[in-house]
């Protein structure tokens, strides 16, 4: 009985197999944590605890009817949880080496944006920029018409007028050029609150399937948000969305450095 409670011996590839799945899980758990798929996912759970209970307590019919329905439950996860699985997927290859996508460079784009941001917000004039990161945004370009423009104040004023044509839709930053206007985006499932419009679900929806950073501006209120990872803060200040935009482009870790390294240098020369 002895062979029954005998742990088996750890090698490096079943370590490897163990890391491998943690990190599966992990990813998984990041992208449901907090949404309606974790609530599908404790409905499923229960279905398999009463499976259980089922076979412990003879209770043929009820074990039945279970084990004929298990064989769907696949096809019915995949249908489910289709946008969860691409985000999962996108997730696992957003890694530099696997990155196509640019993003902001230079601090004068960034102040650009930021200017156009402050007078639609005065003006109440709705706007959704979308800002690329280390996935290309291809698909959603397409969908918009082509610009290929120097990102500037006046282009994103003249884009968002009220009764320009391309006033509608997403307009889409690649590195510091306007790629693209009145790009149509994949709006969220996931409940928000009754305050957000369109272009808040629509916003949350591509930083759900993508790693890009959302600025909208509601027409309503004139309220500035920022949407990115699937999740949305509304009523940020320009000095918040400077921050927000900074840290996920990596302006902050560059200014950081920068000070550093005059740190580094004063005191070399004092020295």
């Amino acid at each position: 009985m002895a062979y029954l409670f005998k742990l088996p011996g750890f090698s490096v590839t079943a370590v490897i197999d163990i890391v491998c799945v943690a990190v599966l899980v992990y990813q998984a758990i990041l992208i449901v944590r907090g949404r309606r798929a974790a609530h599908i996912l404790t409905g499923i759970g229960v279905l398999c605890l009463v499976y259980l209970v089922s076979v412990w307590a003879h209770l043929d019919l009820l074990r039945t009817l279970l084990a004929t329905l298990a064989p769907y439950t696949a096809f019915a996860v995949i249908v489910m949880f289709q946008s969860e699985l691409r985000r999962m997927l996108a997730r696992i290859g957003r890694r530099g080496y696997f990155s196509v996508g640019t993003q902001l460079q230079r601090r004068e784009s960034l102040e650009e944006l930021l200017l156009a941001v402050q007078q639609l917000a005065q003006d109440k004039t709705g706007a959704l920029v979308i800002l690329e990161r280390e996935i290309g945004l291809r698909t959603f370009i397409e969908s918009g018409v082509l610009l290929d423009a120097q990102l500037s104040r006046d282009l994103l004023l003249t884009i968002f007028e009220k009764q320009a044509l391309l006033h509608d839709g997403a307009v889409i930053v690649q590195g510091d050029r306007i790629a693209a206007a009145a790009c149509f985006l994949p709006l969220t499932m996931n409940p928000l609150s009754r305050n957000l419009g369109t272009r808040h679900r629509a916003a949350v929806g591509v930083t759900e399937e993508t790693d890009c950073l959302a600025v909208i501006v509601s027409e309503e209120t004139g309220h500035i948000s920022v949407a990115m990872g699937g999740e949305i803060v509304s009523s940020v200040t320009l000095d918040e969305l400077r921050e927000r935009i900074a840290g996920a482009l990596g302006f902050g870790a560059k200014a950081k450095q920068t000070r550093a390294a005059a740190k580094k240098l004063r005191q070399a020369e004092e020295s």
